[in-house]
């Protein structure tokens, strides 16, 4: 079921924020979860807070899109009008905290669309993906890097804008791809998310490293509060153990004293 916002002046209809449709799959619906929350630790790390990052929200770029998609929605038309990418992030957000149904370009946000868009391919999304959006984040969005994760090739593309159109970003030796708007790189890591073991889009600091998870930062912690306690309960066994040689030297001495 579609969830009409409020309209706001000056437009003569009210904005879609759903249109009910589900995703693709279990996978598709945790690596968004998952991109969502990798982008903002990363900016974490970086001391950033100039930025937004939506997930499976839709972006409203101009009025004529925003009233193709009513129209649709009220008449049960074939859907044709874009609605939003799978992930974006926009930097230089000057609130970045305020409450967010959908991305309004023109109206909320000072004109800002997208510098970094993920969409995550799927047998009925690629072809549109690979053509028609993509024509859209270039020339219309002007969106700095574009990236495609695709579960069935197990594999991740990045596009970089150059001029009007996109130009394919080189992998590194390990196949990962360096975002330059992020500061991260983009790759592939096979491993449980959220108690899946799949093929995942995960995100590298530029040594390499993993971005981490909440829950891998969690046992991280975990594992380093454990190891502090192993190391202080070792120095206390070997604090005990000197001073239990300590006291049989002094007793030896002293009986050698006496005698």
């Amino acid at each position: 079921m579609s969830q009409p916002a409020v309209a706001l002046a000056p437009l003569p209809f009210e904005l879609v924020l759903d249109d009910g449709e589900p995703l693709e799959s279990e996978w598709h619906v945790l690596q968004i979860l998952l991109l969502w929350a990798l982008i903002r630790q990363a900016m974490a790390e970086q001391g950033r807070t100039d930025f937004y990052v939506g997930g499976n929200m839709f972006v409203y770029y101009s009025f004529e899109q925003a009233r193709g998609v009513a129209e649709e929605m009220e008449k049960g038309l074939e859907k044709r009008a874009f609605r939003g990418p799978d992930i974006f992030w926009v930097g230089g957000v000057t609130d970045p905290d305020r409450n967010r149904k959908v991305w309004i370009a023109w109206e909320e946000e000072d004109g800002r669309l997208p510098d970094v868009i993920v969409e995550l391919l799927s047998p009925s999304t690629a072809k549109k993906d690979r053509t028609e959006k993509r024509d859209l984040y270039a020339r219309i969005f002007g969106t700095a890097e574009y990236f495609m994760g695709d579960p069935d090739r197990h594999s991740v593309e990045g596009l970089r804008l150059a001029g009007r159109s996109y130009q394919p970003i080189e992998p590194d030796e390990k196949g990962r791809l360096w975002s330059q708007q992020l500061g991260v790189f983009f790759g592939m890591w096979h491993g449980i998310i959220q108690g899946r073991r799949y093929d995942w889009v995960r995100l590298f600091r530029p040594d390499g490293s993993l971005i981490p998870t909440p829950e891998e930062r969690a046992e991280t912690e975990h594992q380093q509060v454990q190891a502090e306690r192993q190391r202080t309960e070792a120095e206390r066994q070997r604090a005990e153990a000197a001073e239990a040689e300590l006291a049989r030297l002094r007793a030896l001495l002293e009986e050698r004293g006496r005698g």
